[in-house]
């Protein structure tokens, strides 16, 4: 059985981390140059080199993105920073441009390249055209059905792998080669700087009628004309195996770490729960229900299933849905003693309603009654962000557990 890869965003190397622990088989990740994420941290050569040593001794693995668009000053530098990567032992590159790949191919020969989606390929023909040039991993674009994506890998040779987007933001341009970001404001979206525009109110005004504001649809608030729905495939697991896809990708490079443990723990136990048996396979509700923990928009299928329609965009609002908050990260737990020191990520009470989770393990609820900070003292409320305080667990938890509260509770801080 193809048994796929599931990689995940790392926008910074906390995110690595996370990622990597609660189940990603790989990561890709953004340098401080030639990638097209700037809005997430990104990483140095040092963090990278770190990040790539936490991964492979785990036994996974790294890559790096290099997939903007170049104009000629982009190139500058390109063939020096490749070989550094190369020297990290990186496991790969995502590349868009041909003259990127060619730049690349010429100084590290060895170097794996793997074809982003703004390539925007779409058939096996251009499938070919890149394998010729050596490319044996191809990010297909997000604008094709499962049928397609199906007889692109039939006709694919066997050494070539497949990734697809399976689940994250959707972009409303085709393959992510927008201009409306550049019109906007100036920032190129395919050098790496979107401004997300299309999510963004809009009205219509007519030439001739100056001030006069017109809403695309009857609506007074406006409306998100270009608001896509977020791409969810977590119920389609079966599916997305059986078409012989070799990588499940996880859009959220600038997303949290929250947000990336969430994604990935949710998508890791339901591949595991059908690779270990098929035929008795069902889908559990709270895999997709925990995703809904994290911050999300409503969710579509994307066009693995038919074209989308107005179902599947968002026309009252470009906002996320935000019902539970991060509020605390396990750095440790004493077994005797049943204390766990913990850091804050956001403002905590004593008295309050937390669930706790971890890798591959079903969440566990419990009231917190009482809190301790670093001297021992007991404490209402860990107001300070990351700061350091400890509380009783109702069952054992380990490094890396993390703590939750729904925002409907209310505290009695």
């Amino acid at each position: 059985m193809n048994k796929p890869e599931l990689l995940a965003p790392a926008g910074d190397l906390e995110k690595l981390k996370m990622a990597i622990i609660y189940g990603a088989d790989a990561v890709y990740l953004g340098g401080e140059r030639f990638g097209l994420r700037k809005g997430s941290k990104n990483f140095t050569l040092e963090q990278i080199d770190e990040g790539v040593k936490f991964a492979h001794s785990r036994g996974k693995k790294v890559y790096v993105t290099m997939n903007i668009i170049p104009h000629n000053e982009d190139l500058i530098g390109l063939e020096d920073y490749v070989k550094e990567l190369y020297d990290l032992n990186v496991d790969g590159v995502i590349v868009s441009d041909p003259g990127a790949f060619s730049v690349i191919r010429r100084t590290v020969p060895d170097m794996p390249i793997h074809l982003s989606t703004q390539a925007s390929v779409t058939n096996y023909e251009t499938i070919m055209f890149w394998y010729n040039l050596g490319i044996r991993r191809i990010v297909l674009a997000r604008e094709l059905s499962l049928k397609e994506i199906k007889e692109i890998i039939q006709k694919a040779p066997k050494d070539l792998e497949i990734e697809t987007f399976v689940h994250g933001s959707m972009c409303i341009s085709y393959s992510g080669r927008c201009l409306l970001s550049n019109y906007m404001t100036g920032r190129d979206a395919n050098r790496g700087d979107c401004a997300q525009s299309c999510r963004w109110k809009y009205y219509l005004m007519e030439e001739k009628r100056p001030g006069e504001y017109f809403p695309v649809f009857e609506d007074e608030k406006g409306t998100f004309i270009m608001n896509s729905k977020d791409l969810c495939m977590i119920e389609h697991i079966p599916d997305l195996v059986e078409a012989g896809i070799k990588s499940f990708k996880i859009e959220g490079r600038v997303k949290s770490s929250y947000y990336v443990a969430t994604v990935v723990r949710s998508y890791r136990m339901a591949i595991d729960a059908y690779l270990n048996d098929p035929k008795a396979y069902t889908f559990k509700k709270e895999w997709l229900d925990e995703i809904k923990k994290a911050s999300h928009r409503d969710f579509t299928t994307g066009f693995y299933f038919n074209t989308p329609t107005a179902e599947d965009q968002v026309y009252t609002s470009s906002s996320y849905i935000r019902g539970y908050d991060y509020v605390g990260l396990i750095l440790n737990y004493d077994e005797e003693s049943k204390i766990a020191t913990v850091e804050q990520r956001n403002r905590i009470f004593k008295g309050d309603k937390i669930e706790v989770f971890g890798p591959g393990r079903k969440h566990f609820t419990q009231i917190i009654e009482k809190m301790w900070n670093e001297e021992g003292e007991e404490i209402d409320v860990a107001p300070h962000p990351q700061q350091i305080f400890k509380i009783k667990m109702a069952e054992p938890v380990k490094p890396w557990f993390m703590m939750r509260k729904n925002r409907e509770d209310i505290n009695n801080g």
